[in-house]
């Protein structure tokens, strides 16, 4: 990927420091040294640039990295051979070290989510399964979706059209001439407060019928208000609103930066869903997105494979339908720092059975 992936920005550092984490900013040398900084410079190239995020867990501290440190450059569609995969996570493994003097005490690992893409789930297994024998640990929880599509730019809306499935573009035509409404609103602008309003309704909606969680009110707040101006390179955070007379359907949030474009959050209340509202907005933050300059439209989140059994397939089908490529990312990594690790990461695995497996299944008698 060209330019700095929005997880490792300064703007998403300062935004999550805001909401229980604490964040580092480091220069990397070419002898794998570090250099703490305060800010990053705009002298400091991206590639240089190491951005490390601090959670206080009760009495210890996790230490997470988000989508860093870059893999070498290459196609999603090429293989990679175990030599690389070694080097890359020795790298890793001399960055924890490097690392670890800057950290808290009690800091019980550090956690990557590695950035390798792959077109071809098998290559993303033979990738985990090459990368065993280190000193890092395949994490049983990732942080980051492992999947995703991603949808190409570098194209004319109508060449995006006519990639998409027929079904979408028809649901995008139909809900337009059905009358539904897209709106953007940015932190600031006349009548975001209402839209906002409307937005986190509807994301109530969402959780009750589909029984996902969803942050607290503030925290949307906090991020499209430090978003709601393109100045300094700082990511352009908008919510999108569709609406049919009085009645609101559906919203989403996106961040536009110079080296992607995210679907970071939607939700969609219970009446007129006929109207495919959903289909028109992300069209329109396709369309907005393409203007501003992203290469390219994450959709961020989505299941592996095209099983009918997965209780999210309708998720697959429809952000895969857009006509995006489907990527595969080996997901997080743990080097850890203590044998307290090992407590840790029991206590993790129970809980993400506990919200996953149990609480779904309440949810769903």
């Amino acid at each position: 990927m060209t330019g700095q992936r929005f997880l490792q920005t300064e703007f998403w550092a300062d935004f999550k420091s805001n909401h229980g984490w604490s964040r580092l900013f480091f220069k990397k040398s070419g002898d794998g040294s570090l250099e703490k900084l305060e800010h990053y410079s705009s002298e400091i190239q991206d590639a240089e640039r190491l951005t490390v995020l601090i959670r206080r867990v009760k009495f210890f501290n996790i230490a997470y990295i988000p989508m860093a440190p870059e893999f070498a450059e290459r196609n999603p569609e090429d293989k990679v051979d175990s030599g690389a995969i070694k080097n890359y996570f020795g790298t890793i493994e001399n960055l924890t070290r490097e690392l670890k003097k800057y950290l808290p005490s009690r800091t019980l690992f550090v956690r990557f989510d590695v950035p390798v893409d792959f077109t071809d789930i098998e290559e993303k297994n033979a990738f985990i399964k090459s990368s065993r024998g280190g000193k890092g640990k395949k994490s049983r929880v990732d942080i980051q979706p492992p999947d995703t599509v991603l949808l190409s730019l570098d194209k004319t809306e109508d060449e995006l059209l006519q990639e998409m499935k027929s079904k979408w573009r028809y649901n995008i035509r139909l809900a337009a001439k059905k009358g539904v409404e897209v709106s953007r609103f940015r932190a600031g602008d006349e009548g975001f407060q209402e839209a906002f309003d409307r937005f986190y309704e509807l994301f109530e909606q969402t959780s009750k019928r589909d029984g996902v969680s969803f942050h607290a009110k503030s925290y949307y707040m906090d991020l499209l208000s430090r978003g709601a101006k393109d100045e300094g390179g700082t990511p352009l955070v908008t919510l999108y609103l569709a609406r049919h007379e009085d009645d609101y359907l559906a919203g989403i949030i996106t961040l536009f930066c110079s080296s992607e474009a995210i679907y970071l959050y939607g939700a969609s209340g219970n009446v007129k869903r006929n109207l495919m509202p959903a289909y028109l907005l992300q069209w329109t933050a396709i369309g907005d997105a393409k203007k501003y300059g992203c290469p390219v439209y994450d959709f961020y989140g989505c299941p592996p494979t095209d099983d009918e059994n997965h209780p999210m397939h309708g998720l697959y089908l429809f952000k895969t339908g857009f006509g995006g490529k489907l990527i595969h990312r080996p997901g997080s990594y743990d080097f850890k720092l203590s044998w307290l690790y090992n407590f840790y990461e029991a206590a993790e695995k129970f809980r993400a059975w506990w919200f996953k497996v149990l609480v779904k299944r309440l949810h769903g008698r």
